[in-house]
């Protein structure tokens, strides 16, 4: 195991950024930032385990609950449970706990799904409706292009799996403390994908003999603190670690033409339509290039990895 050798770039920090200026100034860039100041509603002070235990009640939330820190979706290292939810909100709250699945250092994660996953996005409105009184969303982009609201709730010194999404996003951190570890799309050939997912899973002491090419990746940090908003453009990598018990919101919207997304997917992962359909001619390709001898097969797909280069590659991402 090694530590990264790039020291971590620190995400840029604005404060009280208007809706005019964020669309002028910060969005077209497509990096990420550290919004400050925002007019977020009440949900900064009243989200106290108190409060949010007695607003929602007993009704059951299925969580992720993991025997250790990192949790990792490839691999599954984690099991799914329901719990009534004012019972999840003090449990999370807790470092050792007397009642217990796995182990009594065990950590928590609530992710808010949709009322039936497969047709239903999550909603905070929906969901958690008296909880969504609290919350000023910032609107920076156009109410047509809203996807969804997902309500967030980790143990202190969780973590989740590096991954990327489809849609750009507004991390809340409502209360508690969240360090993120970002990565630019363009270092996609470092990260050892699965899917949108990252194999890597240590970011901070990556196995260097297992993932070599990782230490090539250029790492944004940033800390948010109770009362911040992260964006993160679409297909920027995120790694998130609650240094403490916390709530948050995402809030995701579509970038692109709404045509652009797949209409099954209620999480905002799957890859836009156009792009599915090149990884699928891809895959032909490939499969068609089997039916020529090794030496050939070499050459054709070089010769491919230069067309896609040349016709598809931008030269002026920074």
């Amino acid at each position: 195991m090694a530590r990264r050798e790039q020291p971590a770039v620190a995400v840029e920090r604005l404060e009280r950024v208007t809706r005019e200026r964020f669309l002028r100034d910060i969005y077209p860039r497509r990096k990420p930032v550290v919004l400050t100041g925002l007019e977020l509603g009440t949900c900064t002070t009243k989200w106290t385990v108190d409060y949010l235990s007695q607003a929602e009640g007993s009704k059951e939330v299925k969580i992720h609950v993991s025997a250790v820190p990192q949790m990792d979706f490839l691999s599954k290292n984690f099991v799914y449970r329901t719990l009534p939810f004012d019972v999840f909100v003090r449990r999370a709250a807790e470092v050792k706990h007397k009642e217990y699945f796995l182990t009594e250092d065990e950590k928590y994660y609530l992710r808010s799904v949709g009322e039936d996953v497969r047709k239903d996005i999550a909603d905070i409105r929906k969901q958690f409706p008296i909880l969504a009184e609290d919350v000023h969303i910032p609107e920076y982009f156009e109410k047509e292009q809203f996807f969804s609201s997902v309500f967030r709730i980790s143990s202190a010194g969780l973590q989740l799996w590096t991954h990327y999404d489809v849609m750009d996003n507004f991390l809340i951190q409502v209360t508690g403390k969240k360090r993120v570890v970002l990565y630019s799309p363009r270092d996609a050939p470092y990260l050892y994908l699965s899917g949108t997912k990252s194999e890597v899973l240590d970011v901070d002491n990556p196995d260097l003999e297992k993932y070599p090419l990782f230490v090539k990746a250029k790492c944004y940090q940033c800390v948010l603190e109770a009362g911040d908003v992260l964006f993160i453009p679409a297909l920027w990598f995120h790694n998130v670690i609650s240094e403490e018990f916390g709530v948050a919101l995402n809030v995701f919207w579509k970038h692109l033409p709404a045509e652009s997304y797949d209409k099954t997917d209620t999480y905002g992962n799957k890859d836009p339509m156009a792009a599915s359909r090149a990884i699928q001619i891809l895959d032909r390709a490939l499969k068609t290039l089997e039916e020529l001898p090794e030496e050939y097969r070499d050459f054709y797909a070089r010769r491919m990895v230069l067309r896609i280069q040349e016709k598809a590659y931008r030269n002026d991402y920074g």
